[in-house]
């Protein structure tokens, strides 16, 4: 009869154990499977109004070359925003000519007064740190991002401008970067601030976006049901670093 109770309660003990370690084992797998992180192995940016103080008034911009009367038609038709450089490519030379003199001096007033965006020289130094390559994508001229990276220190590579066609929202300026750097997009994110250049660009290209909204327009409910929406959202970014070490691992 002891040998019998002995024997039991071995094997309820080894079930136990078993149990216990199944449970484990479960949980350690459960624990691990909710704690991975996508790698983040590449950051591009958008520069005006994401790695600049926005100075440019776009608003202003596209009632110069469309008129008042087209302006407020073409917007009601694009929710998300107008692109001003699609729109003029079916234009004839001359009208089309006009539009890039009217752009252009807009842009150069811009150029005048460039700011750094706050916390921009931070972001990039703990980019830096961690290995994380950094990129740009600007639908400004090259003239633009070069007295970008003199004024301020802070260069980007691959840095694309207006003269890599075709520009944003097309993924191509994005696909080229992934290339260049030999990563997959899903490895990457793009940062801008707007939704129908840089989120669809990003969106379109497989990459992870975010949105840089420092006022909080795009809560508006006119974006609500916008084709492309972002995967995060910040309001500067500073707060763009701690959204990076929170939902990715960092790799180089």
């Amino acid at each position: 009869m002891q040998l019998l109770l002995s024997k039991a309660s071995l094997f309820l003990h080894t079930t136990r154990t078993f149990s216990s370690f199944s449970t484990m084992a479960i949980s350690t797998s459960t624990s691990i499977s909710l704690s991975s992180k996508p790698h983040l192995k590449g950051v591009v940016f958008d520069m005006d109004g994401t790695l600049t103080v926005p100075v440019i008034d776009f608003q202003a911009m596209y009632k110069a070359v469309l008129g008042h009367d087209e302006y407020l038609a073409v917007k009601s038709k694009n929710p998300s925003g107008i692109d001003i450089l699609h729109h003029i490519e079916n234009w004839s030379p001359d009208k089309q000519r006009r539009a890039y003199e009217i752009i252009a001096d807009f842009e150069k007033q811009g150029q005048d007064r460039l700011q750094i965006m706050p916390g921009a020289a931070e972001l990039c130094s703990f980019l830096d740190s961690q290995n994380i390559r950094r990129g740009l994508i600007t639908r400004n001229v090259k003239d633009a991002v070069d007295l970008f990276h003199i004024r301020f220190g802070v260069k980007f590579s691959p840095a694309l401008s207006r003269e890599f066609r075709p520009y944003k929202p097309d993924p191509a300026p994005l696909l080229h970067i992934c290339s260049t750097w030999g990563v997959q997009s899903n490895e990457v994110i793009m940062i801008g601030d707007s939704l129908k250049d840089d989120v669809a660009c990003g969106k379109r290209a497989g990459a992870f976006t975010c949105l840089l909204d420092e006022t909080g327009r795009y809560d508006a409910p006119e974006y609500a049901n916008v084709e492309h929406q972002p995967d995060y959202k910040a309001s500067s970014l500073v707060e763009v670093q701690s959204l990076l070490e929170r939902h990715f691992e960092l790799t180089s």
